[in-house]
């Protein structure tokens, strides 16, 4: 018969308040989309992180004809530097995990591969591109190691590191992250105060009803339990919608249109928002169920 109650109030209590109740599935719906989607973002970051990480090169160019670093003072590199800087290469291992050598015919072809509809492949001589050796680290993180031991010795034009390019890329997204947090934080601020504004219309509405359920001997917890259902459920479908979005945006938006149009790269996967799902809506019952505890505690007094 309690539970029976319950129901009943709570139902009464969603038909009474419906479009205060409607608004608050439609903010929390907003608001948890918002906080999801940028958590999908955060795990997209991680996976290409993971991915580009694996695969960044230290690429160490060899001095030519026309380099003019110090270190090519002494002009082109010789077989006997070019011996000695492999050997050297070879020493660091294990941190170095595989050296390829790249001559100067083979990084022409690659640059005419590279451009091949521009006219700046016309332009470009195979002297004008230095040889190389592109280097494989166990840890990518350890490039100072290689830069310290290469940069500047006569031979050795520049030591680049891929890893730097990366990390301005990976920056850029990780800013984009932390403003789609703040608006979906700025949202949930949103939510709660519009859950206390209708949990505050709903105590008042509900005043003579709940004043006889005090008289009877009715306990805090029972008088509120409808009301913080109420949130709980509303709370509820607009997780439920919340997701709903997050898994569109998996389908449609990453699997349908960005994985087949930029396929050198590696996108999350569903277990990415089987994870986030969860959270979304512990979240969203959390805050509302919370938001209205707090606002009963004063309007409820009798």
């Amino acid at each position: 018969m309690r539970a029976q109650f319950i129901a009943s109030e709570v139902g009464a209590g969603l038909r009474r308040n419906l479009t205060m109740t409607i608004a608050v599935i439609i903010t929390v719906a907003v608001s948890l989309a918002l906080f999801g989607v940028s958590l999908l973002v955060r795990a997209q970051v991680t996976t290409m992180q993971d991915f580009w990480y694996d695969k960044v090169e230290v690429s160490i160019f060899l001095c030519s004809r026309g380099s003019d670093t110090p270190s090519c003072a002494g002009g082109e590199v010789t077989a006997a530097q070019r011996d000695q800087i492999e050997s050297d290469l070879e020493s660091l291992r294990p941190l170095v995990q595989e050296i390829y050598y790249e001559s100067k015919t083979e990084a022409y072809q690659r640059f005419k591969e590279q451009f091949a509809n521009s006219p700046i492949a016309d332009n470009v001589s195979e002297n004008a591109l230095p040889e190389s050796f592109r280097v494989k680290l166990s840890d990518p993180t350890k490039y100072d190691v290689v830069a310290s031991a290469f940069a500047g010795r006569p031979g050795i034009e520049q030591v680049n590191d891929q890893r730097q390019i990366l990390d301005k890329f990976f920056r850029l997204l990780n800013g984009l992250q932390a403003i789609a947090l703040i608006i979906a934080g700025i949202m949930l601020v949103v939510t709660v105060l519009l859950i206390v504004n209708t949990m505050r219309v709903a105590a008042f509405s509900r005043r003579r009803e709940t004043g006889i359920m005090r008289l009877v001997g009715a306990s805090n917890f029972y008088i509120q339990l409808p009301f913080l259902l109420e949130a709980a459920l509303s709370a509820t479908l607009g997780a439920a919608l919340a997701i709903a979005g997050v898994v569109a945006t998996k389908a449609i938006v990453i699997d349908q249109i960005l994985a087949p149009s930029f396929q050198f790269t590696a996108f999350v996967d569903w277990d990415a928002v089987l994870a986030i799902a969860p959270v979304m809506l512990a979240t969203g019952i959390l805050l509302a169920v919370l938001a209205a505890f707090l606002t009963l505690r004063k309007y409820l007094r009798v």
